[in-house]
């Protein structure tokens, strides 16, 4: 490999470009066959441009999925069940504020920045970091899928056998996984916000009525306002903590913001950040679904311990056909989200590690598979326990997040320059990855322990450890930490020339597609040759040229 040469001044800076650097191929219009290729793809491994964002309603409907799981109604009623009915809204009310304060943060960046949750991650933790953020965000949202699938396939099977039609588990299971994930097989921009847009009516329409055919059918008493069960005491904290702790472990959905945050339109940023993704959706996704949830069960008779299968059982048993719908509308339209993020994750985390680039439908596949085959088991007895160990990291995750946002800002780093390219960022940030290790192990191991308190406790001291100590660390950093300083930057060529790095296209050598310039490098190895983000992402060769002429330029600017 022969790195070419190049003319720096004292500070580094490159003076001039050598002849056998070849020049940037730009355009200012979005190709027609890279736009047909993202329909799908939906630029998953690439920064999302300003010509593929959509408008705030079109955001609304995407984000407004998630409002519909059927999660957010059982688990507010198990909570209520432990601590009571006044204890749980009170913690609610305080997810509800602290879900929409970080999320207008996650919304705002993620738009701004146009990355992903494995991109944004470079910055934080390095390139092998990021990639072990794709992973955990893409098997913590699969067993997401696996939850709510498992809840269709029991109503499901439930309704048909009180018809006389019985059949195995895994026939309806199957059913679900061939339905729900070939919906995710388009993008966000082209598909999901027009699915949820049509079942909205039905989950609307499957909520309130509910509530009302429960009331119509047993009558409405206010004892479930006055529900206080006697064990709450032997949790050890106040039930209102317990009932906040228990959403914490839910703050996965931060990721999930970002991953949809990032295509809405910069105008919208504010709107978005505020209303899509702040406050106001969290009142009705958390506490209306909660209220409604504790009602239920208070309400209408359900066999057995409380569980999401039971009270979906319940619900069905009660609303037949009509209970039905609502199940299949409302948990049709929180999976196809569930397994279009799960597949761009672990498409992601493929191309970073193993260098294995493969398009996101092939990885919905392999996620189809894996659901289904976790389905066979009896998921809802262990799956929980798994969520619990993942969101020690998950809660670190938001905790490093926003003390390095508060970083930037205090820095005077705009959010849409964050470098995120895996040429120009080293392999490992001591103080991201530093940070989430420890926090995270503390956590895993107050959740092993096997005690009630512990357990508790255990995701709000993650996160406490995870921003502190980031916070410690950001004030010994080196630049190094975050950065490797290369020559040839094709962000600064376009400015350089009066372009907008956001606007201008630029043509990868490799893929020969072109895209923003804003997330263009250049190829040490193919003679500086532009290279795109996806492409040199998966690329050793890239990266070990990109490595190598960093140090060099390191130890030129020490000469």
């Amino acid at each position: 490999m022969t790195i070419p040469k190049y003319s720096a001044d004292a500070a580094g800076t490159i003076s001039s470009i050598p002849a056998n650097v070849p020049p940037l191929s730009v355009t200012y219009t979005d190709d027609p066959a890279v736009l047909a290729r993202n329909a799908a793809e939906d630029y998953s491994l690439h920064i999302v441009p300003r010509s593929w964002r959509i408008g705030r309603m079109s955001t609304a409907m995407v984000w407004t999925g998630l409002m519909s799981a059927m999660f957010f109604v059982v688990v507010g009623a198990t909570v209520a069940l432990a601590v009571g009915t006044i204890n749980s809204l009170i913690g609610i009310g305080l997810s509800v504020i602290a879900y929409g304060l970080i999320n207008q943060v996650a919304s705002k960046v993620a738009n701004e920045s146009g990355t992903s949750v494995s991109q944004f991650s470079r910055a934080m933790f390095g390139r092998v970091g990021a990639a072990f953020a794709a992973a955990l965000f893409g098997i913590t949202i699969m067993y997401y899928v696996v939850a709510e699938g498992a809840i269709v396939a029991s109503a499901l099977r439930a309704y048909f056998a009180d018809h006389g039609w019985v059949a195995p588990a895994a026939v309806f299971s199957l059913i679900v996984v061939l339905y729900q994930a070939p919906l995710a097989w388009r993008g966000v921009t082209t598909w999901l916000d027009k699915l949820n847009g049509v079942l909205l009516p039905l989950y609307i329409l499957g909520l309130v009525g509910s509530v009302v055919w429960a009331v119509v059918k047993y009558g409405y008493s206010n004892d479930w306002l006055t529900e206080a069960p006697e064990s709450a005491s032997a949790l050890g904290v106040p039930g209102w903590w317990f009932a906040f702790v228990i959403y914490m472990g839910v703050w996965v959905v931060t990721m999930m913001v970002w991953d949809f945050a990032r295509y809405g339109k910069n105008e919208d940023a504010s709107f978005n950040a505020k209303i899509t993704f702040g406050i106001p959706y969290y009142i009705i996704a958390l506490l209306v679904n909660a209220a409604v949830g504790m009602f239920l069960v208070e309400t209408i008779e359900i066999e057995g311990a409380l569980s999401e299968e039971s009270a979906i059982i319940g619900v069905v048993g009660m609303m037949g056909i009509w209970g039905l719908l609502w199940v299949l509308a409302s948990q049709t339209r929180v999976n196809a989200g569930n397994f279009y993020l799960s597949s761009t994750n672990f498409q992601n985390f493929f191309a970073r590690t193993v260098k294995w680039s493969m398009p996101r439908v092939f990885w919905l596949g392999v996620v189809a598979v894996l659901v289904y085959l976790m389905m066979l088991t009896n998921v809802l007895t262990w799956i929980n326990t798994s969520l619990q160990y993942q969101g020690a990291f998950i809660v670190g995750w938001v905790a490093i997040m926003l003390v390095h946002v508060a970083w930037m800002k205090r820095s005077g780093i705009a959010y849409n320059r964050v470098e995120i390219r895996p040429g120009r960022v080293p392999a490992v940030n001591p103080a991201g990855l530093g940070a989430w290790i420890v926090s995270a192990g503390v956590g895993v191991v107050m959740v092993s322990s096997g005690g009630n308190v512990a357990a508790v406790w255990a995701p709000p001291v993650a996160f406490v450890l995870a921003g502190v100590i980031y916070a410690v660390a950001l004030r010994f950093a080196k630049p190094s930490w975050f950065t490797m300083e290369r020559p040839f930057d094709p962000r600064a060529e376009v400015e350089e020339s009066g372009d907008d790095p956001w606007e201008a296209r630029i043509e990868c050598y490799r893929c020969g597609d072109a895209y923003i310039a804003f997330e263009m490098d250049r190829d040490p190895s193919h003679n500086h040759a532009p290279i795109c983000l996806a492409c040199a992402s998966d690329d050793r060769e890239f990266q070990s040229a990109a490595d190598a002429e960093a140090r060099e330029f390191a130890e030129r600017r020490e000469l």
